[in-house]
């Protein structure tokens, strides 16, 4: 029989193991990101999986979730509303901070645009040159592969409108649209262009390996959490920079992770590392000549009526020392 004053002990006992056991678990919760992905399969993002199964992130007390969007506007809303906290995407989509949109970028984690290609049909154009006239799809107006379009028709020297460029989506439907003969190209990863033409249903006419001065990814953060969990952004980006080191030197752990994320086989995957691994930055700076070219390329687009205050659009003050 337990008598009153046990059980008041008792009580108290538990009592207090209950509130350790619920500041231990707030203490953990509050180490929790969660990290939201542009796309679910460009190689472009693979760091963020292969720092979290190789441990870089945990290394700093950090438990990252990935969470993967159907492009830029969604991630840019998740940010908006509170879903997550930290997001992978594109260095246009730092125009979204210039409408208003709650959140910095606070490194550059990729600069050339590498990751993009104009494919087009086995018998389709067979140069650059050949592309007047014709139509190229991309995935949205004013979004990075329409003005890579763009720029492709100025460089020939026909103007911004030389390429007629056709809006069309979620790729797949680009894909079906090339094979049917509706357009003829469509501006798409490298991943991607890659195993059409392994598969012989396309070929690879326009690089974009020549543009230096551009950022074509970075990492943001909401302001929110840029305010109350700096800490934790400043690990975030110590572990990210990790990764890349390790994946510069470590060619098959990254393989063998990135496949089943960009869905590749490992031969496909191996070639996507070596053009891609070229386009991340080691530490994040971010290049004032590629700015300018962002915020020109805004203009261009319609996105903006006039070029921003870039340095109102992020920060360096997360990056490793």
């Amino acid at each position: 029989m337990l008598y009153p004053t046990k059980v008041s002990r008792l009580i108290a006992m538990a009592a207090l193991a209950a509130l350790a056991f619920g500041c231990s678990v707030r203490a953990n919760a509050g180490d929790v990101l969660r990290v939201g992905k542009a796309v679910p399969e460009a190689f472009s993002f693979v760091p963020l999986d292969v720092g979290i199964q190789e441990g870089f992130f945990k290394k700093y007390g950090l438990d990252v979730q990935s969470i993967a969007f159907a492009g830029d506007a969604k991630l840019q809303q998740a940010m908006a509303a509170d879903s997550i906290d930290l997001a992978l995407g594109s260095g246009p989509g730092m125009a979204f901070i210039a409408k208003g949109s709650p959140v910095k970028a606070i490194a550059a984690m990729a600069g050339p645009p590498l990751l993009l290609a104009i494919v087009v049909r086995p018998d389709g154009p067979k140069t650059a040159a050949d592309l007047k006239g014709k139509k190229v799809s991309v995935s949205t107006a004013g979004s990075l592969t329409a003005w890579l379009v763009s720029q492709t028709s100025r460089r020939q020297g026909w103007g911004a409108q030389g390429i007629d460029v056709e809006p069309m989506g979620a790729l797949p439907g680009q894909i079906a649209a090339l094979k049917r003969g509706d357009i003829d190209g469509v501006i798409m990863d490298i991943g991607n262009a890659f195993d059409l033409e392994k598969k012989g249903e396309a070929r690879i006419l326009v690089r974009f390996t020549d543009i230096k001065d551009f950022i074509i990814h970075v990492i943001y953060a909401t302001n929110k959490v840029i305010a109350s969990r700096p800490d934790d952004l400043r690990n975030f980006v110590k572990g990210w920079f990790e990764t890349i080191a390790f994946m510069r030197t470590h060619k098959d752990e990254t393989v063998k992770i990135a496949a089943p994320v960009i869905s590749k086989d490992d031969d496909i995957t191996s070639r996507t590392y070596d053009e891609l691994m070229p386009m991340f930055s080691s530490g994040g700076k971010f290049s004032p000549k590629a700015m300018e070219v962002l915020s020109k390329s805004w203009v261009e687009l319609g996105t903006l009526p006039s070029e921003p205050d870039i340095k109102t659009l992020y920060t360096e003050e997360f990056l490793p020392k």
